[in-house]
């Protein structure tokens, strides 16, 4: 699958969830609550594409290539998001607990679904 076809699933998991979640919980919380779950929303959707997008370009490399785009890639998404949840916390002042929910309620989603996109894939031979 390509990224665009991939970023394209993940933004409708994003719209489909949304759908549900505002009539039975978002519409209830405060503008500031909203914010941090969508905050967390942005931080997990970032996070997934790059992750995709570096499992992608890594494809049919060699493995020190791929490891490296693999591992090196977790430390820097890791880095990344944790730089922006304290920056929305500390620096936006938006509420811990919606952030972290959505963060990691998505994360776990997005996850599931790079499993299942990838594992289905080709695996194509590395560059000799």
């Amino acid at each position: 699958m390509s990224v665009g076809r991939y970023a394209l699933l993940v933004v409708a998991l994003v719209t489909g969830s949304l759908a549900v979640a505002w009539p039975l919980l978002l519409a209830r919380l405060s503008a500031g609550e909203r914010a941090a779950a969508a905050a967390g929303m942005l931080i997990a959707v970032s996070n997934a594409l790059v992750a995709y997008f570096l499992v992608h370009w890594s494809d049919g490399r060699s493995n020190r290539l791929f490891f490296r785009a693999v591992l090196g890639g977790m430390l820097g998404r890791l880095t990344f998001m944790l730089a922006a949840v304290l920056a929305s916390v500390l620096w936006l002042r938006l509420p811990l607990l919606p952030l972290v929910l959505a963060l990691l309620g998505y994360f776990t989603a997005f996850l599931a679904l790079e499993v299942a996109v990838v594992s289905r894939r080709r695996i194509a031979s590395p560059a000799a």
